[in-house]
């Protein structure tokens, strides 16, 4: 036997990968660097929207959240919270906030985890628990009977208000609400990036950009059967919406809405303030028939004003009606 042989005697052939594991991990790297280079391209447009968009007011730390805030005018106060995936500037871009800030003080509220309000993960933050930070928050300022108003998830927040802390509110003004539960397709979608680690993925990467391709027709959904208002388009910050942060904020409340309404069944005869319900006869979003009407059935001295020709976004298509409704109820006599 020779020395190359005796050399080679009892070697394992090196073994070459397959043309497909190549493929396989070509595949992966190329997932992984665009998953990065999507993830690196929302974080650049959060900071530009970020930038763009300062806070507006103030801010107020409860139980170690930072919580922010818009106030103005002088008068009874008026507490104002938003809905889902929204902002203060909801309430500033539909007019409503300038009107009512004519004749009385007015309160806006960045609900925790969206504007530029904290919302830390240690806390499930279900209406209840939005309600004590809110009612806690204006207990510390030192504000008591004030006019609870909420749009769309707010409700929620200002129906725990009503119910869990005495003195907080002298009235209730319940916009578009979602009161009784029910089967909703749009919870499944909306609901995954709240979830830990998976979310975190979807959030930062394929969120923001179906967000942003969705925008047209989710505001066409929004504000049917009417327009959307120029309001709207001009002064309200979609690209807010579309920061990671807020996507899981949104999404989240989006997963407490049912169990949320549910918990309501056997306490709202317990309710003891003035209620006013407002809605639109179209509203896409929510049933107006199933939640507000039925609601206003269920408590029965309360005020209810549908709006011909608005949808769920009533606040912005008659901002006159809408103003006027929440004037009468800061009236009202509990």
């Amino acid at each position: 036997m020779t020395n190359a042989q005796i050399r080679g005697h009892g070697r394992t052939p090196t073994s070459k990968p397959s043309a497909g594991a190549l493929w396989k991990w070509g595949a992966g790297a190329a997932g992984a660097a665009l998953a990065a280079g999507t993830a690196a391209y929302n974080m650049a447009r959060t900071r530009r929207a970020d930038d763009a968009n300062p806070p507006l007011g103030s801010f107020i730390e409860v139980d170690g959240v930072r919580l922010h805030y818009v106030e103005q005018g002088s008068g009874p106060l008026i507490v104002l919270l938003h809905g889902n995936g929204m902002m203060v500037q909801d309430w500033q871009a539909s007019g409503v906030f300038d009107a009512l800030a004519r004749t009385n003080r007015v309160l806006a509220f960045d609900r925790p985890g969206f504007g530029w309000s904290e919302r830390p993960r240690s806390v499930i933050w279900t209406p209840a628990a939005q309600a004590r930070l809110i009612a806690a928050a204006l207990s510390q300022r030192g504000d008591r009977d004030a006019t609870i108003v909420g749009h769309s998830f707010g409700t929620l927040v200002a129906l725990e208000l009503g119910l869990n802390h005495p003195g907080t509110a002298r009235s209730l003004v319940l916009i578009s609400g979602y009161y009784h539960p029910s089967v909703r397709a749009d919870v499944a979608f909306a609901a995954p990036p709240a979830i830990p680690v998976l979310g975190d993925a979807i959030r930062y990467t394929v969120s923001p950009l179906l967000g942003a391709a969705m925008r047209r027709g989710m505001e066409t959904q929004m504000f049917a059967p009417g327009a959307v208002t120029q309001g709207w388009k001009t002064d309200f910050p979609f690209e807010m919406t579309l920061r990671p942060s807020q996507i899981r904020a949104a999404a989240a409340d989006a997963a407490l809405m049912i169990p949320a309404a549910a918990s309501f069944a056997s306490r709202l005869g317990s309710l003891d303030l003035p209620v006013s319900l407002i809605a639109g006869d179209g509203d896409k979003i929510v049933s107006t028939a199933d939640q507000s009407v039925r609601l206003a059935r269920e408590l029965g001295p309360a005020e209810l004003l549908i709006v011909e020709g608005a949808g769920h976004m009533v606040h912005h298509t008659a901002p006159a009606e809408v103003v006027a409704a929440i004037l009468a109820a800061s009236t009202r006599t509990p």
